[in-house]
């Protein structure tokens, strides 16, 4: 029995009690048609509200499809469904949405926000995490094979201690390092990092799996919510005897393979780089002789007292004085004559696109390995590793007894799948409740619990606390499948109402907390981009592989990297087709988001993300209208559909509409389309642009 420790009597922390399993409240009303309409229309009664009206079938087609797929259906798709007359038409389309590849991709990149996922560190360094991707690959694979979320939590904890010689359990430990990570390349306080790591391993659990702001009690007791400042570090410490390496999955061959390959990748670049240094030495000698001459005595003397005979004191003046006499980059190109600096731009362009060629490294896995020993882990006076107070080991949060989990080793190998085994029982009360309310959120727009990550005190409770209990029964009892679950809702009335505002019922309630009309939603970033490539015709559907690097502005380049070489700092992916990838796959980098994506609220991936924001200002309606990527792609629509319809002006309304909304234009549409097309100086991308820049394209319907 789960047991909780109330820290105010007045106070119910109904996230920690068991799970109900309450049967939906009895109705005879037709608008029921699974178990979840029962409890919503139940509480909606209960307001004096009703439903709204069920929303239009084409349009409905475009919802169901973005939401399981994040792509709108093709016009082929459209017509199977809106010329199916059976009376299961729509579930028939349901399970055709639910088997699709690219139903996984969709829940890729939610999932991905909630874990902070990226392809870099973040930080000054942003260095690139090689074999990242590859745990996003998992991700889309488990969503598309309905992996149980139990044993997706476990192989994302601890695949590698519970599933020996499964690649993929491995490969799914990626999660504990998903985070930002702050490395950099000068003096750095070891045990400051350590703890740093330690700390992104820990949030991500309480955040991602309990839906606890457990980081909260890192410096002090919970204020809230029933977590104490030792439960925070005895969390941390399941994560002790662990560390974040790159792990080698590469066959003996393999790895021959890869360094012949790369010894004459290299052979082809040294010649090259000697050159530019022969053009460069004679100025970066100068400037380093003249900022010697420069430096202050003590410092100079320093410096030239050899290594074996410094003390501290004069270690530390040489490695400064280093620093002081080095030659910029920008210094040395400064001074190089016009005609040795042009000779040296075609030799770096001459590097760089060899360099585009290098070798891929062989197979590996950015994932968790274990310490031969766990490190002591203490709890931190203020948070702060230069107060270590009581030492603690391992153990689960102490306002939940330990139930069928056992007690957690002492040992570094184990620590993690104890931790792994207890979020996965069946009767404990957060991690199916947290995942549940995720799916609901996800396909309604709204959480049963407005944050997802915070079932504690300040998340704001539950507004349908038995549905939240049903669902989360359910989603046991089904074998932790996440499909049973999208099923169930997506087949519902609740989720099929329009989302058009009744002034009457939004005074009533007007954060539809209560679910009488659709919540209307913008598409997210990523989607936007997707829907565009996919109405010009462009989108790669392949699924899966490295990340892609696609161009950027030049004003962004420049505004970037002004403190670094300026040149092939963003050296895109040589093979143009891939940049016509879903956005998913292209490079996740902290540091530098892509104008288009950012002017759409996507996420920046240093903290877990569990709803994104939905701004609305200027940069948004500039980027659809001006930028490079819309232009382009609004050409790329115009020649599609003079492919389709030569110079028909209604047949080209016809297809762009259908493309891009998957509806037919109404006959005031159709008349103004044509007229505007008919306007001198109008060009068909013109009109493409114009779909494009739709408020119902950007919108979900």
């Amino acid at each position: 029995m789960w047991t909780v420790l109330l820290f105010a009597a007045s106070v119910s922390y109904w996230a920690f009690e068991p799970v109900a399993a309450p049967p939906p409240p009895e109705s005879a009303s037709e608008w029921i048609r699974t178990p979840v309409d029962a409890f919503v229309l139940d509480a909606l009664e209960a307001q004096g509200l009703e439903p709204s009206r069920e929303l239009e079938r084409e349009r409905l087609l475009r919802r169901v499809y973005l939401d399981l797929t994040g792509l709108g259906p093709t016009p082929a798709e459209a017509r199977l469904f809106l010329d199916d007359t059976s009376p299961r038409a729509y579930e028939a389309l349901v399970e055709r949405l639910l088997a699709s590849p690219h139903y996984g991709e969709r829940w890729a990149l939610k999932w991905l926000d909630v874990v902070r996922y990226s392809d870099t560190d973040g930080f000054e360094r942003d260095h690139f995490r090689t074999d990242a991707w590859r745990y996003r690959d998992y991700v889309v694979r488990s969503f598309n094979s309905d992996k149980p979320y139990d044993r997706f939590v476990r192989e994302q904890i601890a695949g590698d201690e519970l599933y020996p010689g499964d690649t993929q359990a491995l490969i799914a430990t990626g999660f504990n390092g998903a985070g930002p990570r702050h490395v950099v390349s000068g003096n750095q306080d070891p045990e400051e990092a350590r703890q740093e790591v330690l700390t992104e391993m820990t949030i991500g659990v309480g955040q991602v799996f309990l839906g606890l702001t457990v980081h909260c009690a890192r410096c002090h007791d919970h204020k809230f919510d029933p977590i104490l400042q030792k439960d925070y570090y005895q969390l941390q410490a399941f994560f002790s005897g662990s560390e974040i390496a790159e792990r080698n999955l590469a066959q003996v061959e393999e790895l021959t393979t890869y360094e012949a390959a790369l010894a004459e990748h290299e052979g082809w670049l040294e010649p090259i780089r000697a050159e530019i240094k022969a053009i460069e030495e004679p100025y970066r000698r100068q400037i380093v002789a003249e900022k010697r001459a420069q430096l202050e005595p003590e410092f100079l003397a320093a410096l030239e007292l050899p290594k074996k005979l410094r003390n501290d004191d004069q270690a530390r003046m040489a490695e400064e004085a280093e620093d002081q006499i080095k030659a910029a980059w920008y210094e040395v190109v400064a001074r190089i004559p016009r005609d040795e600096k042009e000779r040296r731009a075609g030799l770096r362009a001459r590097m760089h696109a060899i360099d585009l060629e290098r070798p891929h490294p062989p197979k590996g896995a950015y994932a968790v390995a274990n310490l031969e020993e766990p490190e002591p882990t203490h709890v931190l006076k203020i948070g702060d590793h230069r107060h270590p107070q009581e030492q603690v080991g391992p153990d689960f949060l102490s306002a939940l007894d330990d139930y069928g989990a056992g007690a957690p080793p002492k040992t570094a190998a184990g620590r993690r799948s104890a931790l792994a085994r207890w979020l996965t029982e069946k009767e404990h009360p957060l991690t199916a409740r947290v995942m549940a309310n995720r799916i609901w959120e996800f396909r309604m727009g709204r959480g049963l619990v407005p944050d997802p990550n915070n079932f504690g005190l300040l998340g704001g409770g539950a507004s349908h606390p038995e549905l939240l209990d049903y669902l989360a029964a359910h989603f046991v009892e089904s074998g932790w499948s996440v499909k049973a679950l999208d099923r169930m809702i997506v087949l519902s009335s609740a989720y099929r109402q329009a989302a058009t505002i009744d002034p009457s019922k939004a005074e009533e309630d007007p954060d539809n907390k209560f679910y009488w009309r659709a919540n209307q939603r913008r598409l997210e970033a990523e989607m936007i981009r997707d829907n565009v490539l996919a109405a010009s015709g462009r989108l790669v559907r392949e699924v899966g592989g490295r990340p892609v690097r696609v161009p950027i502005e030049q004003e962004v380049y420049d505004l970037i990297f002004t403190e670094a070489e300026p040149d092939n700092l963003w050296p895109v992916t040589p093979d143009l087709s891939q940049h016509r990838r879903r956005s998913l796959y292209l490079l996740n980098r902290r540091t530098v988001r892509l104008p288009m994506l950012a002017n759409f609220d996507q996420p920046d991936t240093m903290t877990s993300c569990a709803v994104r924001t939905s701004s609305i200002h200027a940069l948004q309606a500039l980027s659809l209208l001006n930028s490079d990527f819309v232009q382009a792609e609004a050409n790329s629509f115009a020649e599609r559909l003079k492919g389709d319809c030569g110079p028909d002006r209604e047949c080209a309304v016809k297809r762009g509409y259908e493309l891009t909304l998957a509806r037919a234009p109404d006959n005031e549409e159709m008349e103004s389309a044509v007229e505007f097309l008919g306007a001198p100086d109008t060009e068909l991308a013109d009109f493409c642009l114009a779909l494009l820049n739709r408020n119902e394209f950007v919108y979900r319907p």
